[in-house]
């Protein structure tokens, strides 16, 4: 879960810090789409930890 987190945000941070060429130049604004994907399979996954 934690991990979904952290990269979810680590995604986001790289995309905004190089102006869009990371993590992945061809997606664009979608790596943001990527990064909270990340972030909401991480809330998925908490809700089934016990």
């Amino acid at each position: 879960m934690l991990a979904m987190f952290l990269i979810g945000l680590a995604w986001i941070v790289v995309f905004y810090v190089t102006d869009g060429s990371l993590p992945i130049d061809s997606l664009g604004n979608w790596n943001i789409v990527v990064g909270f994907g990340f972030i909401a399979a991480g809330f998925a996954v908490s809700t089934q930890w016990k």
